[in-house]
């Protein structure tokens, strides 16, 4: 018999797979992939491993000027942090800490270079808000810190 208030269980696949991996695959999907767009747009800015381009330092002067801030002190913080989040991000090593800050940026990006972006932009906060209320899942070193604690 069958009562309004007896629990659902799943016994499908789909059902099989969430208990086998929980939020480990979703946390590690949503940090490769986030880590991805970021790390590759840090890529297109440097030569080398982190030799900034000219073509940069014009690109803060021009299109990506920003208030209050020097396009050369916002070249260089730019460029570093869509190599060194998007690597953390990866590793799952301060999760939560490198989601909050790619999420700052993606906010910067949306209010002050480009406003009608915001489909994209919103794209990228759905997987940093994810991570941030989450960490980085099973599979992410975090996890293995904290369970060594």
């Amino acid at each position: 018999m069958h009562t309004a208030h007896a629990p659902q269980r799943s016994f499908g696949l789909a059902g099989r797979l969430q208990s086998l991996l929980g939020d480990s695959l979703l946390c590690a999907v949503a940090r490769l992939g986030i880590a991805s767009v970021f790390f590759l747009s840090g890529r297109t800015k440097v030569e080398g491993w982190l030799t900034i381009t000219p073509s940069t330092f014009d690109l803060f002067r021009t299109e990506y000027a920003l208030p209050l801030i020097s396009p050369l002190l916002a070249a260089h913080l730019a460029t570093y942090a869509e190599h060194v989040f998007p690597l953390l991000l990866v590793l799952g090593l301060a999760t939560r800490f490198a989601a909050l800050a790619l999420l700052v940026m993606t906010a910067t990006i949306q209010v002050f270079v480009y406003p009608d972006a915001w489909p994209t932009h919103l794209t990228w906060a759905g997987l940093l808000l994810l991570l941030v209320a989450r960490g980085g899942g099973g599979w992410a070193l975090d996890r293995l810190i904290a369970g060594r604690r």
